[in-house]
Formats: structure tokens, C-alpha cells, sequence
């Protein structure tokens, strides 16, 4: 197990790197520049060569790459031209919203979509089958940002002063804020360390936050304010996880070991449940696993129409502000997402599968 984690770590170092310096020139490549992008069309060209050298722009690219590749490696991110800010603290703030909204929205999806897939395969070529895979390609076809735009509507004006009623916009309620924990049970840390930006991180996660320290009320307003813009990411996830666990269903249900069973008067129930289902689920938890780094990065158009203050939408305003460090720093931490999923993902394999030894 210990070699196969080693073995997979070194193979995503290449592909990281390969990311790392493909992004660098192709946010390069982008028209325009980062000092008439922030500074105004008006911009002299004095203040243009003063702004391009105190950000490291006047360097040749080759130089640039040298430096910036030396710095991800001691974790230094740079500076963000257009917040002004380090972009290791813009994502303290912003990761762990677009983590908790991810998470939820495949939690949604998985929840849905896998029982749907269940159900259709067991009613196969019935009406049933028939409207499922109807829900799972209005699913797949619906756009993310129509769909956010009529949940708002619907559930923020229409049913407005009902019980169903849910907030817009927003992570908490004007007036409800959430108490880090480390403040709630008065620990000491040195502001700027790296104990206090991993408590800082942690603390983020407002529903895990509120859960530990009893603020039931943040909970409730966390999770109301994240219902929407879940349900919104998690539509096309969801229908595709219904699909594949149809079709994988579909063709393990047709195997000799399943006719024997069947044969020895097992309940249909056993049989989908013990036979069928677990040896479905390798196609199944590789969807999975391709939809939560596509959560994590595509979440772009979700938190824009729902106002989160998220990864997609700082990264949206770097690319238009030509903020090269937010996008670098930015792709370089969805890119680590992507290999961990991939690597938990190739680990589940040989759990779920017997015939396949992770070593």
C-alpha cells in the first residue's frame, strides 16, 4: 500500500509540473496586460514600468518561470497585484467554501443519483427506466447558471415568507457570524505562523466550524444558505453518476455468477445488493471521482450567481484582471486536488474489488 501511494506521488509530480508551466504561459498569452488591466487604459508608460517591475514583470519569461517554480516549491504563492494581498491567504479565506459547496453537491449527487441508477436498472425498459433516464438528460442538458437564477426565484420571491423559503445570495445572514473555534476555546496563536493559517484554514469550513463549537445557528444558516447553490452544482454530476450506475448495474446483473444465484432461490434483493451492486461500483466511484475535481474547479458560474465569495470567482476576476499569481497559485492547488482524488479514487479499487491488489 505504502509503495503504490509513493509510486503515484512521484508520477504526479511531472503532471503538476507539466500544469504548472503550461498555465504560466498561457495566462501569458492572454491579450492585454496586468498594468493597463488594473491601473486604467490611461496608464502612462512610466507607471507601467514602475508597476511591472515592482511585481517581477519585467524580467524575461524564462527568468519569471525560474522564480516562480522556486517559490511554489517553498509554498510561496506570490502576491496578488489585484487584491493586494498574498494569494496563501486568499485561499485561507476562499478554499474551504468552494470545498464545503463541492463536498455538498456531490454528497446530493451521489445520494440521488446512485439509487436512481439502482432503480432504473432493476425496471429496466419500463416506465419507470424510461422517466429516470428522461430526469438524468434534463439533468445533464440543464444549464448551471439558468438553473441557479430560477432556485433563486423560485425559492427566494415565490415562496418568500413561507417555511420553504431559502436566502439567495450570501454564506451567512447579515448579523450571524461564525466564532472560530480557536477562539471559542481561547487558544494563543502567533498571528502569521503556519499553526495559525492551518487553524484559520480549518475554521473556514463554517459548517464543520459551528459544529464543534455548538453554534447551532450559524449551522442552520450555513447549510440554508448552501442548499441552493448545491443543488445547482450537483444537477449534471447527478445525472451522469444515474447513468453509468444504470449501465454498470445493467451488465454486471447479466454475469453467470448472478443467473447461479438467482438459480439457488436467492431474493432479488440479495442478489442486486451482494452480487450486483458492489461489482457495479468500480465505473461508478471513478465518475465520482472525476465529478469532485470538476466540483472544485467548475464552480465558477455557481458562485458568481449565488454571490459566494469562492475560489471560481476570485479566479474568474484574476483571469479578467490578468492577476498571474491568483491563477497560477490557484490552478496549482486544484491540480493537487485533482491527483489526491485520483489517488483515493485507485485506492477504493481494491477494496471494492478483490481481484485487484493496490501494492
Amino acid at each position: 500500500m505504502l509503495g503504490f501511494i509513493t509510486r503515484r506521488t512521484l508520477f504526479a509530480i511531472p503532471v503538476l509540473l507539466g500544469i504548472i508551466i503550461v498555465v504560466f504561459f498561457l495566462i501569458r498569452a492572454i491579450p492585454g496586460d496586468p498594468c493597463t488591466s488594473l491601473l486604467g487604459e490611461r496608464a502612462t508608460e512610466e507607471a507601467c514600468e514602475r508597476f511591472n517591475e515592482a511585481n517581477g514583470l519585467n524580467e524575461p519569461i524564462w527568468v519569471q518561470l525560474w522564480i516562480y517554480m522556486k517559490n511554489v516549491l517553498t509554498f510561496n504563492l506570490g502576491e496578488s497585484v489585484r487584491f493586494s494581498r498574498p494569494v496563501n491567504h486568499l485561499l485561507i479565506e476562499r478554499l474551504p467554501l468552494t470545498i464545503e459547496l463541492a463536498m455538498s453537491a456531490l454528497t446530493i449527487a451521489i445520494a440521488v443519483g446512485v439509487p436512481l441508477g439502482i432503480i432504473a436498472a432493476r425496471k429496466h425498459n419500463s416506465a419507470i427506466d424510461s422517466a429516470t433516464m428522461a430526469f438524468a438528460n434534463i439533468g445533464v442538458s440543464m444549464p448551471v447558471f439558468w438553473l441557479g437564477l430560477m432556485l433563486a426565484y423560485v425559492f427566494a420571491l415565490v415562496l418568500k415568507d413561507t417555511p420553504f423559503a431559502l436566502p439567495p445570495s450570501g454564506r451567512l445572514t447579515a448579523g450571524v457570524s461564525s466564532m472560530p473555534y480557536y477562539e471559542a476555546w481561547q487558544w494563543n496563536l502567533t498571528e502569521g505562523t503556519f499553526w495559525a493559517d492551518l487553524n484559520e484554514f480549518i475554521a473556514n469550513f463554517y459548517i464543520f466550524n459551528s459544529i464543534i463549537t455548538a453554534q447551532w445557528t450559524v449551522l442552520n444558516d450555513a447549510i440554508r444558505h448552501l442548499i441552493l447553490p448545491a443543488f445547482a452544482l450537483a444537477t449534471i454530476p447527478m445525472a451522469i453518476i444515474a447513468r453509468i450506475t444504470r449501465s454498470s448495474l445493467l451488465e454486471v446483473m447479466g454475469k453467470d455468477y448472478v443467473r447461479t444465484a438467482r438459480a439457488k432461490g436467492a431474493k432479488e434483493s440479495r442478489v442486486v445488493k451482494n452480487h450486483g451492486l458492489r461489482n457495479s461500483l468500480l465505473p461508478v466511484v471513478t465518475i465520482i471521482g472525476l465529478s469532485l475535481g470538476g466540483l472544485l474547479g467548475g464552480a465558477v458560474l455557481t458562485e458568481t450567481v449565488f454571490g459566494l465569495a469562492g475560489v471560481g470567482t476570485a479566479l474568474f476576476d484574476a483571469i479578467t484582471g490578468r492577476d498571474y499569481a491568483v491563477v497560477q497559485g490557484f490552478t496549482v492547488v486544484i491540480a493537487l486536488g485533482y491527483v489526491m482524488v485520483n489517488l483515493l479514487v485507485d485506492l477504493s479499487y481494491g477494496y471494492l474489488d478483490p481481484r485487484i491488489r493496490v501494492k
